[in-house]
């Protein structure tokens, strides 16, 4: 029961998204997540491009039946104008994105994980990765050892195989730090969206009824107080849970796949919420990783090509997500000063 084609590391959209994936393919697949379900993360606002993702992973009948509020776009206060900027439209009509709250769409994607015949071992932590003759073979939990021919990492930002294999990692950024919450209660319109301030930017949404979440990235660590973070606008309603935290430092993992290995998600890269598609990006990282998977098992030979190509892929990404966050914050009425001291290509 020990031996699987693929095991799986992290619950989350990416871990699920490679686990579903790989599962549809015929591949004897276990997910291996430490934390009791649900988990809180930031970033509930998903583009309408996740839509097709959804339908190839089994769950769009869900998620459209379920009533998410479906936005046409996000207002954007950047300098003293508040502008609305739309998903985008087709000859249907306006695309419309969903609000789906993390903890939700976690328990969505790991029940359909389960439906499709993966094992889930939750709560249960990887200790150690195994390795023979230079390829990861598996990994060593705190009861067993669970062996595989790919290991798929998708632990998110801690990126706990880059540390197992002392990876290189690659920094575009000082440090970040995005802190977040939750309140309940009203508010109008007008307070919803992107805001640049002095300190960076905070984005407020709106995810269920009376239930609004919030998002704050700091350029500068001394600037960072939770005290004070809630946005204005929703600081005075009630309190839904605790105010979390996250460093969302843009980083990359130069080895994102290797000899039966792949790195998925937040654990091959990181960019702040500012680019907006963390979930899309984990998603369809999940989902490349498994046609790799399927690639190198119809053709070992093919398998270092293969890696390369998923590095490449990554890498390719990962440039554009960090020349397109560099062109935003050039724009934002108190740019940061680090922008000339971390080109992207360091």
């Amino acid at each position: 029961m020990n031996n699987y084609d693929v095991i799986v590391i992290g619950a989350g959209p990416a871990g699920c998204s490679a686990a579903i994936s790989c599962a549809q393919r015929g591949l004897k697949v276990a997910i291996v997540e430490r934390l009791f379900f649900p988990r809180h993360r930031p970033g509930e606002t998903l583009h309408p491009g996740v839509e097709p993702l959804f339908q190839k992973l089994g769950i769009i009948e869900h998620v459209l039946s379920a009533g998410f509020i479906r936005p046409a776009g996000s207002w954007v206060t950047w300098d003293r104008q508040r502008t609305f900027v739309p998903f985008g439209n087709d000859a249907s009509g306006a695309w419309h994105g969903f609000q789906i709250p993390r903890a939700t769409l976690d328990g969505l994607l790991l029940k359909q994980a389960i439906a499709s015949g993966v094992h889930a071992l939750h709560p249960c932590e990887a200790k150690k990765v195994l390795v023979e003759k230079g390829r990861v073979v598996g990994i060593q939990t705190q009861t067993e050892q669970l062996l595989c021919r790919h290991l798929v990492d998708a632990s998110g930002a801690h990126g706990w195989l880059a540390r197992q294999l002392r990876l290189p990692t690659r920094r575009c950024s000082p440090g970040l730090t995005a802190l977040y919450g939750y309140k309940r209660g009203d508010v109008e319109e007008s307070a919803l969206g992107i805001f640049a301030d002095r300190s960076g930017w905070y984005w407020t949404a709106h995810i269920g009824q009376q239930l609004y979440t919030w998002t704050r990235l700091y350029f500068a660590h001394d600037q960072v107080c939770k005290a004070s973070a809630a946005p204005h606008a929703v600081a005075a309603l009630a309190c839904a849970g605790n105010i979390h935290g996250a460093d969302v430092t843009w980083r990359a993992c130069n080895q994102s796949a290797g000899n039966g290995y792949f790195i998925i998600g937040d654990a091959a890269t990181v960019v702040d919420p500012g680019a907006s598609h963390g979930v899309l990006k984990a998603l369809m990282s999940g989902m490349m990783a498994a046609q790799c998977i399927a690639d190198e098992a119809a053709a070992p030979v093919n398998g270092g090509a293969i890696a390369v190509h998923y590095r490449q892929w990554i890498q390719d990404w990962f440039e554009q997500d960090v020349q397109k966050m560099r062109d935003l914050y050039t724009a934002h009425p108190f740019a940061p000063r680090w922008l000339d001291e971390h080109e992207h290509n360091k």
